[in-house]
């Protein structure tokens, strides 16, 4: 006997006051609703149910397992309802991560304009310089920079990003401005801990179609833990910093930093919006994906305008 099928025969039952009633509720034959609530009776040792020739009655223990059954039925219903009310509205807490830098510069303002677009859901920013596993950290998507490794994860292609030299106009003005790699020997330069070796650049060289990454040394006349605080270094005029495009840009668009060595740039790393491999997936989900994907597209496409790539 599958028991939640003979419950629901006989809530209907007593509901409707029959079982002719039952059995049109159901779709069901007749004979099916009885045989089902008289298997669920044997089954509990107890009548549940009067039977006449024209009425169908609750017993007194039949009156409180219609009552105990009638509230466990309505809390499947809204355990049902809220697991898959994600799937029908666009509803319910929403985890994305990003790097640190990025996170803070672009995706969180979209994140703002999403919470007013959608009121019913909720965002939690996981941002961190680190490589979160989304299935393991219960993470909906995230940004990822660079060729993704996880074939499991289903990407959106936002646009691509650079590693930049910039200096201060006041320091190019001091100092000049580097022309080659050689050059660079010559010249103050600011160190952050995201770049490795601490002493040491990675820089592109360029022969036809064809690159490869050199090491080249380089005086660092500070360092700091942070890119933006090296950034704020560089601005103060301190010497060349080596940057991530995107928050090299502003500070470009602003006038306050100024691009060198722009054939040494990096190759394009990928910027991609990733989620896992999904054959359904909330609405909540898909609509951010939906709302950021434009728009971080778009906020990419304009660094690399203001940085003339």
């Amino acid at each position: 006997m599958d028991r939640f099928d003979a419950i629901s025969a006989f809530v209907a039952v007593a509901r409707s006051g029959g079982f002719s009633a039952a059995g049109r509720a159901l779709g069901t034959p007749v004979a099916n609703v009885s045989r089902k609530v008289a298997l669920l009776e044997e089954a509990l040792g107890v009548r549940l149910l009067v039977r006449t020739t024209r009425h169908v009655a609750l017993t007194e223990g039949g009156q409180r397992y219609f009552e105990a059954c009638v509230r466990v039925i309505d809390a499947l219903r809204d355990a049902d309802d809220e697991v898959t009310g994600e799937y029908r509205q666009p509803k319910g807490d929403l985890v994305v991560t990003a790097p640190l830098g990025f996170g803070q510069q672009h995706l969180q303002p979209v994140v703002h304009e999403f919470l007013r677009a959608y009121a019913q859901v909720n965002v939690h920013l996981q941002l961190a310089d680190r490589v979160l596993p989304l299935v393991e950290e219960h993470v909906d998507c995230a940004v990822r920079i660079g060729n993704l490794v996880d074939s499991s994860l289903v990407a959106r292609e936002l646009g691509t990003i650079r590693i930049v030299v910039c200096a201060a106009p006041a320091y190019l003005d001091t100092h000049g401005a580097p022309l080659d790699l050689s050059d660079l020997s010559g010249h103050d330069c600011i160190s952050w801990t995201g770049l490795a070796p601490h002493k040491t650049w990675a820089l592109t060289v360029r022969q036809g179609t064809t690159s490869a990454e050199s090491q080249v040394p380089v005086h660092v006349r500070t360092s700091t833990t942070t890119q933006e605080s090296a950034l704020q270094a560089a601005i103060a005029g301190l010497g060349l910093v080596q940057a991530t495009s995107y928050q090299v840009a502003p500070h470009v668009a602003a006038g306050r930093l100024v691009s060198v060595l722009a054939a040494h740039d990096s190759d394009p790393y990928p910027v991609s919006l990733v989620y896992p491999s999904k054959r359904l997936i909330p609405l909540k989900l898909q609509a951010f994906l939906d709302f950021a994907t434009p728009r971080l597209s778009q906020r990419l496409a304009e660094v690399e305008a203001v940085m003339g790539r």
